[in-house]
């Protein structure tokens, strides 16, 4: 049985009248009475009583007449959502993000993405500048926010935070009464930074600023998260450089100092230029249309 067989079912049972129901469906009596029949034919089954004056269902027709409302129902929302998928309104975004990106930055992106596109389902992927670039290339995630580096050709970025880095050092650290670190401050203190696998751009411009002043830097420690550098420097292990985007009032256990001439680095979001996922295309259009964040504020 073909669907349209089932609609001209449907619209019979709806004007138990042959005439209305083939007006209904764009056809002339005739041939839709023949479609009736063909369907009554296939199943075997009598599912109207008609005579000259009177079309009625039988138990079988109502039956029937409920299940295929269901089957229809189902269709119509197939195609529907289909649709609705191909265009990005419904769906499902994987979205990957350095962990210092969630101080600030990713929570203001999912509330104007959810604006635009609320029926899309965002799967969020918290994890490390290294693993993003790996699982983009692999197909699990559709778009990342991280530091801009390069990557392979079928990927594209947009900028969207120009971030740099700035002091942090526990209370009572000869670093911590000063307004200003310059880089010569920082030779021979013991520095807890991520390490170069983990987020190669940050460590990079670390490097080359401390070689700026003529010194290699000591790296004290060299944890993978920038969160627990926070609470190394809070326990009094060392002082960190850190992006500026995570330094604000809530980090109370720490001194933040910013940096003379500090070097900044680029935050992009990430994603395949052919990316077969709809949704990604809301999401680059909001940065593409100039879009700014409370995080477009947070490297200056």
């Amino acid at each position: 049985m073909e669907i349209r067989q089932m609609r001209y079912f449907v619209a019979l049972a709806e004007t138990l009248h042959f005439g209305k129901a083939a007006a209904r469906m764009n056809m002339t009596q005739p041939p839709f009475s023949r479609q009736i029949a063909a369907i009554e034919r296939e199943m075997k089954v009598e599912l109207v009583v008609r005579n000259s004056r009177h079309v009625a269902l039988t138990l079988a027709g109502q039956r029937f007449l409920d299940d295929a409302r269901r089957v229809l129902a189902l269709l119509d929302a197939a195609c529907r959502d289909a649709r609705l998928v191909s265009q990005g309104q419904i769906g499902e975004l994987r979205l990957g993000f350095m962990m210092h990106a969630a101080h600030r930055l990713v929570p203001d992106i999912i509330r104007r993405y959810a604006q635009i596109r609320p029926n899309v389902k965002i799967v969020l992927a918290e994890t490390t500048p290294g693993n993003i670039r790996q699982q983009l290339a692999q197909g699990e995630l559709d778009a990342a926010i991280t530091f801009a580096e390069p990557m392979a050709p079928e990927f594209d970025s947009i900028s969207i935070l120009t971030d740099q880095l700035c002091l942090i050092a526990p209370s009572g650290h000869p670093l911590a009464l000063r307004d200003k670190i310059r880089a010569s401050d920082l030779e021979d203190v013991d520095l807890i930074v991520a390490p170069e696998h983990i987020a190669s751009p940050l460590y990079a411009a670390i490097m080359q600023y401390c070689q700026t002043a003529g010194f290699v830097p000591a790296i004290k420690f060299a944890p993978h998260l920038q969160h627990t550098i926070v609470r190394l420097v809070a326990a009094g292990l060392g002082v960190g450089l850190v992006p500026a985007s995570i330094c604000d009032d809530t980090m109370s256990e720490v001194v933040v100092r910013p940096l003379e001439f500090p070097p900044s680095f680029e935050v992009v979001l990430t994603f395949a230029q052919n990316s077969i996922n709809p949704a990604v295309a809301a999401l680059v259009e909001m940065f593409e249309d100039g879009g700014t964040t409370v995080a477009d504020r947070s490297g200056a």
